[in-house]
C-alpha cells in the first residue's frame, strides 16, 4: 500500500473542537486572501485523536520529502516506497514525543525518516545504488535537478547527456561514505539548513559543514575519476 493512501490505525473521523477551529481559521484566511500557514501542533493533537482527516493532510503534505529522501539515500524506487511506508507507521506510533518547542514538524518527521534509513543500512549493509536518478524523480511531480537547467526545452541530444550525467552522480553519491553522503543529502538536496542538519544528526553544526564540505569534495573526486573514465 503507498504511504500516501496509508489510513490512520484505527482512526475515525471526528469534529473536535479544535478540528472546528481550525476549520474557521482556514476560511476565515482564504475569505481574506491570506496564505494558508498549517498549525502543525494542531494537526498533530487531532491525529492523535483520531481524526483520519488531520492524519490524511500531514501524510499528503510531507510524502513527498520522505520519499525524496528514502531513494535519495537507497537508490531503489521500491525500497524507498517500501521505507517511506514504514517512516510513516513510525511517525504516527511516535506521534505523542513531538514537541514543538524543539523544532519543527518537517525537522521531527526528517529525523525519523534518517534514523529509520540508518537502521535500515545496518540491517542490509546496502551501500550500492541499484536503481537510476532518473527512475526515482520519475515517481514525483519535481523536476530532477539536472532539468532545472535546462527547463526550456534540450533537444535530445541535450536530454541524453543530462540523463547519463544524473545517473553519474547518482551511482558516485552511493560511493560516498553513509556519514557524509547523508550530510550532502540533507543539505543539498533536502535544502535543510546547518542547524537543522544538526538537529537531524544529533551533532554540533561545525561537524556538519565538515561532513558536507568533505562529501562534497569527495563526490567531486569520484565524478572527476568516472568522466576520465569515460574520455
Amino acid at each position: 500500500m503507498m504511504a500516501h493512501e496509508a489510513s490512520a490505525p484505527q482512526a475515525h473521523r471526528g469534529n473536535s473542537a479544535t478540528g472546528q477551529a481550525g476549520l474557521a481559521r482556514t476560511r476565515a484566511a482564504r475569505e481574506e486572501g491570506r496564505p494558508l500557514e498549517i498549525d502543525w501542533s494542531q494537526v498533530v493533537r487531532r491525529c492523535m485523536d483520531g481524526d483520519s482527516g488531520a492524519w490524511a493532510e500531514l501524510v499528503r503534505t510531507h510524502h513527498r520529502r520522505v520519499y525524496g529522501l528514502c531513494y535519495r539515500f537507497t537508490g531503489n524506487p521500491a525500497d524507498a516506497e517500501d521505507l517511506t511506508q514504514d517512516v510513516f507507521l513510525k511517525i504516527y506510533s511516535n506521534l505523542s514525543s513531538f514537541d514543538m518547542g524543539r523544532g519543527s514538524l518537517q525537522v521531527w518527521i526528517t529525523t525519523m525518516t534518517r534514523n529509520l534509513l540508518v537502521d535500515n543500512f545496518r540491517r542490509t549493509k546496502n551501500q550500492r545504488v541499484t536503481g537510476s536518478l532518473d527512475e526515482g524523480w520519475d515517481e514525483t511531480d519535481e523536476l530532477r535537478p539536472v532539468d532545472r537547467l535546462t527547463a526550456a526545452g534540450p533537444s535530445p541530444h541535450e536530454s541524453a547527456a543530462q540523463k547519463e550525467l544524473a545517473k553519474m552522480v547518482q551511482e558516485a553519491l552511493a560511493r560516498v561514505s553513509a556519514e557524509l553522503r547523508e550530510a550532502v543529502i540533507l543539505r543539498d538536496l533536502q535544502d535543510l539548513d546547518y542547524k537543522e542538519i544538526a538537529q537531524v544528526l544529533g551533532i554540533p553544526e561545525g561537524t556538519v559543514k565538515s561532513r558536507i564540505s568533505r562529501g562534497r569534495a569527495e563526490l567531486a573526486r569520484l565524478l572527476e575519476r568516472n568522466r576520465r573514465e569515460v574520455m
